[in-house]
């Protein structure tokens, strides 16, 4: 048995706020605890109630962190927590050191924890790669807006920590940099100063997701078994646009009143959700929308997927989309705005349906794709087929963690030319 350490460091890991960084990061880690490795997680106390826990049989550590700008309520600093904080944690960089028999340190993050990681390697002598899950180089601006929100004003003391860590240097001294999307992979490769760059698509437990109980969901929010449902997975964010999800059902429950909504997914922008909350009182829609919010291994998540006559994503910007691979293990037909990694991992029209997500009508295109599945039984069927062929052959984790191994070892026999 190999007793090797492979450290993941993202910059948060909570079971109660998932998302689909945290799913790569717990599968890639079972898949090589199954391989006889030492998977570890190494992280901030963001979000988190407890210091160390293990996670589905892998070890979760926690630091204590801050966030080096002047005048930050306990609101920013939670808003910081919950999504793109530029955090410093000085003790998790002594927790990163201490570990002994480390085989190669794995970035989840950049700004200063990816400095962090960049530091440890070196002072550790030790090979480490990057992920980057999008928000690097194909971030929308008004998303950026978004992230930044919380320290807008606010004066930063924290620049000299990113000096001495390198967090301007963690793409370009990466043994190796690994892109979840295929279109930052591409503007990778043009924008660092180096070749090191693989393309590696999230991946999916097929044999999880692939069955499941079609009633469990609807009898837990008083749906019909006659129902036409659809069903929603992501964080309650803007970026996840549920809102031009709201506006396309409007239109589509006017004409199919036995139709109903499913939002599922953590609060990660209260005044998003209220947002959302006041179109659904506006429109009448009390009764055919409902919000839930589920932990990773709540066994109504892999049911929701069964419940679904059809799943919709309207993201705005999304780096993957792990939840796609999700609803096509379930055999369940997809819609998806056509941005980021989206728009190469769908094939329109056979595995999926695109919308165009910037179009003024963007809503009314989504609507009418709606209409189309509904209306169609043997295009939704076999749209759901097609997709549920492709989860097995090319996406399951087995799969994409043998290409993992590939790169690290790529990355080990650039460490080595370093030395």
């Amino acid at each position: 048995m190999k007793s090797d350490c492979i450290i993941h460091v993202p910059r948060r890991y909570v079971s109660h706020e998932w998302g689909g960084t945290e799913t790569v990061i717990l599968e890639t880690s079972k898949q090589q605890k199954a391989c006889g490795y030492d998977p570890r997680i190494i992280t901030s106390m963001a979000l988190a109630r407890v210091p160390e826990e293990f996670i589905q049989g892998i070890p979760v550590s926690r630091f204590s962190h801050i966030y080096p700008f002047f005048g930050l309520s306990d609101e920013q600093k939670m808003a910081l927590d919950k999504k793109g904080g530029n955090l410093l944690s000085l003790s998790l960089l002594r927790g990163l050191c201490k570990v002994e028999n480390t085989r190669i340190f794995h970035a989840h993050a950049l700004k200063r924890l990816g400095g962090t990681v960049r530091t440890a390697a070196k002072m550790t002598k030790k090979p480490y790669v990057v992920s980057l899950h999008g928000g690097t180089f194909d971030v929308p601006g008004d998303e950026l807006k978004t992230l930044t929100a919380p320290i807008k004003g606010k004066i930063e003391w924290g620049k000299p920590f990113g000096a001495i860590l390198g967090s301007r240097k963690v793409l370009t001294e990466a043994n190796h940099v690994i892109c979840v999307g295929q279109n930052e992979a591409d503007t990778a490769r043009k924008e660092l100063p180096h070749d090191r760059v693989s393309y590696l698509p999230n991946g999916v437990d097929f044999q999880r997701f692939a069955s499941g109980d079609k009633f469990l969901l609807r009898k837990r929010l008083g749906i019909a078994e006659s129902d036409f449902l659809i069903v929603s997975i992501g964080r309650i964010d803007a970026q996840k646009n549920q809102l031009c999800l709201l506006r396309a059902f409007q239109r589509f429950h006017a004409d199919q009143q036995d139709s109903q909504l499913v939002l599922i997914g953590p609060v990660t922008q209260p005044d998003y959700l209220a947002k959302l909350e006041s179109y659904i009182a506006e429109h009448g829609l009390q009764q055919a929308v409902h919000f839930l919010s589920l932990e990773n291994d709540d066994p109504l998540l892999v049911n929701a997927y069964h419940a679904a006559d059809l799943f919709t994503l309207a993201s705005r910007h999304e780096p993957f989309g792990i939840v796609v691979l999700e609803a096509w293990c379930a055999g369940c037909p997809v819609i998806a705005s056509r941005v980021g990694g989206l728009k190469t991992l769908i094939t329109d029209q056979e595995d999926g349906l695109l919308f165009d997500v910037a179009s003024e009508q963007a809503d009314l295109e989504l609507a009418q794709h709606m209409t189309t599945l509904y209306a169609n039984c043997s295009q939704a069927q076999s749209i759901g087929d097609a997709g549920k062929r492709n989860a097995e052959a090319n996406y399951d984790w087995s799969v994409i963690n043998a290409r993992l191994e590939k790169i690290y070892q790529l990355a080990e026999e650039h460490h080595q030319t370093t030395l």
